[in-house]
């Protein structure tokens, strides 16, 4: 593309995030494409986006088209690593290379491009997925799925105008170990449910990190985005290909703490537990010190049922005749003060059984003849999007599903950040006291709006 075009389209282009490019998709939902293939593009090429990008490189009914990321670095090693891969597959190779993208919005308005995978920082996950719904694509973003709750409000409404397949990048509803428990929660194994612990870390501070010099090759107002532009700094962005998880979620302005980070995994799975998929909390009650808390933030649920953040197991569900505790590739169940299954790979006494040996049991024993019988995922969390695209049925993890849980930890991080207790109406998402609807959005910059 000529540096003119380019510059026309971005300027036809701009709004993006409102209502861009209506175009028809190569491989919609329910529908195959004529190649049969996925044709995947990919935007925001860190840590996150490794695994996935390796995994559908590996698929031989997907094609990745496409790589985008604001960092040179990034971007062209994506693109590198795509293309060798598909240099060395005899059969069954893309005709053209993999193309890289500084500008989402290039890599969203080509018609060829049906599906889009999305590994942003928080703060561009609202802007990209409802941009590439609103053209059609399908999309799998990770979680938390939105900055904040309006985001997440809208995102719902645009999946469902346009209907497309959405997965939130939940894996853990994928997994065996988190099925099980809440089926024995929701068929009654261990009581009433009266309490919940979550296990995560810290909620997030205002950005306070001291301005640094910039390698060429990274565009900083990009990255900010519909963010503030703050100093450029290499805790939020490291420059280049690295391996670890940059510290811009511990920063308000542009993620939500440990709070939206492993929370919006194990709020997820308690709200399954209890239920509460497309629902949520009815109460947030704040710690006692709330800015300088750490722990103690409560959501209360329509039933009664009380979470609290804290230390523990990772989600800890509390009934009248007995527990459910489980984390990945850990549980342990008790019934009537007796342990009758567990498993921690770290722990010496388990050295003898297996996470699957435990949980197979428990199925056997407790739920051989169960009522309520969960979403069961048939190979991974990716797998369940594509047969979800194929098939024209709702992922595991639906759009709506991973908005909600979003809000919960929103809603948790404003009894941290401002000392609220809230009382909410989580069917018309919105305050009912305690709350100021200001906090529901954030101020957007520049021309990228949700």
């Amino acid at each position: 593309m000529s540096s003119t075009s380019r510059r026309s389209f971005l300027t036809k282009a701009a709004g993006a995030a409102a209502a861009p490019f209506i175009l028809p998709s190569g491989f919609l939902r329910g529908q195959n494409a004529p190649s049969n293939r996925l044709n995947v593009g990919f935007v925001g090429m860190g840590k996150q986006m490794g695994g996935h990008l390796g995994h559908f490189l590996g698929r031989d009914d997907a094609q990745v088209l496409a790589v985008c990321d604001v960092d040179t670095t990034r971007r062209e090693a994506a693109q590198k690593r795509a293309n060798e891969t598909y240099a060395k597959k005899k059969d069954g190779a893309p005709a053209k290379n993999v193309d890289a993208y500084n500008d989402f919005r290039e890599l969203i308005g080509r018609s060829d491009i049906d599906t889009v995978v999305i590994a942003t920082p928080d703060h561009w996950h609202a802007v990209v997925a409802i941009a590439a719904v609103n053209a059609g694509k399908n999309v799998y973003c990770e979680k938390p799925l939105t900055h904040n709750i309006h985001e997440s409000v809208e995102l719902i409404k645009a999946v469902r105008a346009k209907n497309t397949t959405f997965q939130t990048g939940s894996q853990q509803r994928s997994s065996g170990e988190f099925r099980v428990a809440c089926e024995l929660v929701r068929n009654g194994v261990v009581g009433d449910i009266k309490t919940i612990t979550t296990s995560f870390g810290d909620p997030a501070k205002p950005n306070a990190n001291p301005e640094e010099a910039m390698e060429p090759g990274l565009d900083w107002d990009m990255w900010c985005g519909p963010g503030p532009k703050v100093p450029y700094s290499s805790v939020l962005s490291p420059r280049g290909v690295h391996n670890h998880f940059p510290a811009w979620r511990m920063t308000r302005e542009f993620g939500g703490g440990m709070i939206t980070d492993w929370g919006a995994h194990h709020i997820d799975i308690a709200q399954w537990g209890l239920n509460e998929d497309g629902h949520g909390p009815v109460e947030i009650v704040a710690p006692a010190d709330h800015a300088n808390a750490k722990r103690g933030a409560k959501l209360i649920y329509q039933n009664g049922v009380v979470l609290t953040h804290g230390e523990g197991f990772g989600v800890s569900f509390y009934g009248t005749s007995g527990e459910v505790h489980v984390n990945r590739g850990k549980i342990k169940v008790i019934v009537k003060g007796e342990t009758v299954a567990y498993y921690d790979s770290k722990d010496e006494a388990c050295k003898k059984t297996t996470l699957l040996r435990e949980t197979t049991k428990l199925e056997s024993q407790y739920l051989a003849e169960a009522k309520v019988k969960l979403y069961k995922t048939k190979k991974s969390h990716h797998d369940d999007f594509v047969d979800a695209i194929r098939t024209g049925t709702r992922p595991i993890c639906d759009v709506e599903i991973g908005a909600t849980t979003a809000i919960s930890c929103h809603l948790m991080n404003m009894a941290y950040w401002h000392g609220a207790n809230i009382k909410w109406d989580p069917t018309k998402r919105e305050f009912i006291s305690g709350g100021d609807p200001k906090w529901l959005t954030r101020e957007y910059r520049g021309q990228f709006k949700v």
